[in-house]
């Protein structure tokens, strides 16, 4: 039996049921896309952040197709053309983790944490898409920063990867790092070249400092 308070209706006409379900509209969900070319650490900060957070994280690689894969494996950097198709999948795929349709068990989040180089400012407009069609989804992207030495360093350490050391030349001519407009805007920017213990540890500070100041 519903309660006198549940249908208690103020001077607008709002039920403090309405009013709880509009708070709740009004709170972002956040999308963080943890962004940089072959090598800073996206994966591992990615992990991290997700465990930290207790929401959601997909590996932007697994939505390559397998030709694309091919390409990099043999060294032959993607275009546009590849990217395109790839970032709106991968789009849809992270709102989808944050409204997932009536018929799924799967239940709502709060955010959900996704790697994607994003080399270009056009391939972050791509996926700034969403908060525009999802007006309480706000997107952020967690640059991580290094210089080309470091992350071909890097790059030869791993073992069965198909992204070749070769792949972190092409990738840093086509980066675009954020300017000062963009990180006003969504961006977030970490230095990835301590240990991977504090680059963690600053990316989680920085997100966890942008969430306290959405209210």
């Amino acid at each position: 039996m519903p309660s006198l308070a549940s249908n208690y209706t103020d001077m607008n006409g709002t039920t403090p049921r309405h009013a709880a379900r509009q708070r709740d509209q009004l709170q972002h969900r956040h999308m963080w896309i943890i962004t940089g070319p072959a090598g800073c650490g996206k994966s591992s900060v990615a992990e991290y952040l997700a465990k930290e957070l207790s929401i959601p994280y997909i590996e932007g690689d697994d939505y390559h197709t397998p030709a694309a894969k091919q390409k990099m494996g043999r060294g032959i950097p993607l275009d546009d053309v590849d990217r395109w198709d790839w970032l709106i999948k991968l789009r849809e795929a992270a709102v989808a983790r944050l409204s997932p349709s009536a018929s799924s068990a799967v239940k709502d989040h709060t955010g959900v944490v996704v790697t994607c180089s994003a080399l270009r400012r056009r391939y972050r407009d791509v996926i700034r898409v969403a908060a525009y069609e999802h007006h309480n989804v706000a997107v952020h992207f967690v640059y991580l920063r290094a210089d080309e030495e470091l992350l071909m360093k890097r790059v030869l350490m791993r073992q069965g990867h198909y992204m070749k050391s070769a792949m972190v030349h092409s990738q840093m001519e086509v980066l675009e790092e954020p300017d000062g407009a963009e990180q006003t805007l969504d961006v977030l920017e970490v230095d990835c070249s301590p240990a991977l213990p504090q680059v963690q540890k600053n990316a989680i500070a920085k997100v966890r400092e942008t969430l306290a100041d959405d209210v």
